[in-house]
């Protein structure tokens, strides 16, 4: 008999025994969608996180002063002429800032590696009130910025009206605002804003800007903050760098930076050689030093523990599939007794073990395949709804599936090889006398 012929033969003793078929194939059918539906959700959990911080500048490297440790420090709590770590300041110094001669030393250094350097300076918040209503009070969020940095946010929020700020604006009181912004505080068109001046209230004092520029608003940065009052939407308003220094009283140099790599370099290999750069710098330095970090290995690192974390509840779940395999067992034993006469016939008429042995493996093999497909079916389905239940676009793991058929192959060959083999040890003599 052929392996068509046994598949044929197989399906026939399924459809003749379907609900003992069903209750038997229940185990590999849970097993396996259970196991999908984890794995569906992890990779679409995994793929919603990476998507969303890649959004943050994965391909960046954030360039931090932090302060050297007792060990850096050469001897601990007075070694090196250091201070008692207690009384040490938790703030930098002018002189540990981060400087542009610094950038540019380094930009010169790896010409063809290094895209850009942003640089950002915080000035805080300030607070205006709201277009024809003096009562509200609208607040927005103002940072002293490079081109560097509008040019990557040219690309996510783009300009609507004016232009961004440029690197030769000096301290200059203009500045680039969302339409959010101008919807909330100025009551006009986004054009008609350009131009126009705005009076903000920062740390008590009032300062005049007019507006160079406006961006689009992004409404999903709310919703991420859970900005549900129009009127407490809080924006970023974008200044010179110089003009937020004057504002803020600090010296010409940065606690941090980010760093823009160029296309098809190793980021990760290159945040190393960044940090070694920047913390040439501050060997002689008791206090303060530099540390390079990427987003893309906290993704990797994110993503690796997802993945862990979804393969042990994988594994949990596949235990119902031991238990399915056991059913397959228990029920082609019983079908091989139920079936003896059939089998002393056929070896009485010349089937070879052989055949008889793949009859019976073969049928399993069928049983738990059927079972892994509905399972794969209703796995793939469970994991959808759930990962659109809580906000995540479904992503069903192929691998997973792949690995699930083939798993389910496995145990069909496995537990129905005893079975099988018993079938094919019968005596014909004593099998056709068996009643």
């Amino acid at each position: 008999m052929g392996f068509f012929e046994n598949i044929v033969l197989a399906l026939g003793n399924l459809r003749a025994n379907k609900m003992r078929s069903l209750l038997t194939m229940l185990g590999i059918i849970i097993g396996i969608a259970a196991v999908i539906a984890i794995e569906t959700i992890g990779s679409s959990m995994t793929g919603a996180v990476t998507d969303s911080m890649s959004g943050l500048g994965v391909s960046n490297i954030t360039v931090s002063l932090t302060q050297k440790s007792e060990e850096d420090s050469s001897g601990g709590f007075f070694g090196g002429g250091v201070a008692l770590r207690l009384f040490m300041d938790s703030s930098p110094s002018d002189s540990d800032l981060l400087t542009d001669a610094m950038v540019e030393e380094y930009m010169a250094a790896f010409p063809d590696t290094v895209a850009a350097v942003q640089k950002t300076l915080q000035v805080g918040s300030a607070t205006l009130d709201k277009y024809g209503d003096s009562g509200t009070t609208i607040t927005a969020s103002v940072s002293g910025v490079n081109r560097a940095v509008l040019n990557e946010l040219d690309g996510d929020t783009p300009l609507l009206a004016g232009r961004w700020l440029r690197d030769d604006d000096g301290d200059r009181r203009i500045c680039v605002v969302s339409e959010k912004f101008v919807e909330q505080t100025m009551g006009c068109s986004n054009t008609e804003a350009v131009g126009q001046r705005v009076t903000l209230n920062i740390s008590g004092m009032p300062y005049a800007f007019y507006v160079a520029g406006v961006y689009t608003y992004d409404d999903e940065s709310a919703s991420m903050f859970g900005s549900t009052d129009d009127d407490a939407i809080q924006t970023e308003m974008y200044i010179p760098l110089d003009t937020a220094r004057a504002i803020t009283g600090t010296a010409a140099g940065y606690e941090s930076l980010t760093v823009q790599v160029a296309g098809g370099v190793d980021i990760n290999d290159f945040v190393t050689t960044t940090g070694e750069f920047f913390s040439s710098y501050y060997t002689r330095n008791d206090t303060w030093t530099v540390e390079a970090s990427s987003l893309s290995s906290m993704v990797e690192e994110l993503t690796s523990m997802l993945s862990t974390i979804s393969l042990g509840i994988s594994a949990i779940a596949a235990i119902s599939l031991l238990v399915g395999g056991i059913g397959v067992m228990n029920i082609m034993t019983v079908s091989v007794t139920e079936r003896t006469r059939e089998i002393g016939t056929r070896k009485a008429l010349g089937a070879p073990n052989t055949a008889i042995r793949l009859q019976f493996i073969t049928e399993a093999v069928v049983l738990c395949l059927l079972g892994g497909a509905i399972g794969v079916a209703l796995g793939v389905a469970i994991g959808a709804a759930l990962a659109a239940f809580v906000g995540f676009a479904a992503r069903a793991s192929l691998t997973a599936i792949a690995v699930a058929v083939g798993f389910s192959m496995a145990i069909g060959v496995f537990f129905g090889y005893y079975p099988a083999n018993k079938a094919a040890k019968l005596d014909p003599i004593e099998a056709l006398r068996y009643e």
